[in-house]
């Protein structure tokens, strides 16, 4: 059996630390393709959105993975509160509490698309925007954290993810300016024809059509 303070934890954290923030990487340059209505012949927006899907619930995994090793490891002092918690972390303070706050945001964004149906697309929009505040928190974290991050295959995933991310912003703004202001990854679908809800074509009181 395993122990508390046996090395495979420490060892399967800092793994799965660099998996998930590439993993991320991939879910906010997904998430952009999908924003921007990216697609072709070969693979279209619908296929986008299911990998981003996929991509999105693989990176929960491996995170969750990454907080209950980081936890189960009695060698480092961080208890299950700090790990949701920002600042309450006995070890490493900031840095654990950026990892906390970018797990907050990630699992507020990973749970609005499961409650999609129940949210107004206002909410649901704004709570995907927030969303991008937790890559900067997790590449911080990711660096500040430990070693791994700053030299080797580390660094390199580190500079690869930070490029990544920064080109897929700049084109989510400059590409469709029309829809960076609005639409998200996985806006829910609207009628053809209408681009907003308030797009809708109103009806004077009073009026009446005959057939």
């Amino acid at each position: 059996m395993i122990g508390l303070t046996s090395p495979y934890l420490w060892y399967t954290t800092r793994a799965t630390g660099l998996v998930t923030l590439a993993l991320l990487t991939g879910m906010v340059c997904l998430g952009v393709l999908v924003a921007n209505r990216a697609g072709g012949e070969r693979v279209g927006r619908f296929e986008l959105a299911q990998v981003h899907r996929a991509v999105s619930a693989i990176t929960v995994t491996f995170l969750a993975i990454h907080v209950v090793t980081t936890v189960a490891d009695s060698f480092v002092a961080t208890g299950p509160l700090s790990i949701v918690v920002p600042l309450t972390s006995p070890y490493r303070r900031v840095a654990v509490g950026l990892g906390a706050l970018a797990l907050d945001l990630l699992g507020a964004v990973w749970l609005s698309s499961l409650l999609q149906a129940r949210l107004s697309y206002s909410a649901w929009r704004a709570i995907h925007w927030l969303g991008w505040l937790c890559y900067p928190a997790a590449l911080i974290h990711a660096v500040s954290a430990g070693t791994d991050a700053r030299h080797g295959v580390g660094l390199a995933v580190v500079v690869a993810s930070l490029a990544s991310v920064a080109g897929a912003a700049l084109w989510r703004v400059t590409a469709r300016p029309d829809r960076a202001a609005g639409r998200t990854a996985l806006s829910p679908p609207r009628r053809r024809g209408l681009r907003r809800p308030e797009d809708a074509p109103r009806v004077e009181s009073g009026s009446r059509t005959r057939g």
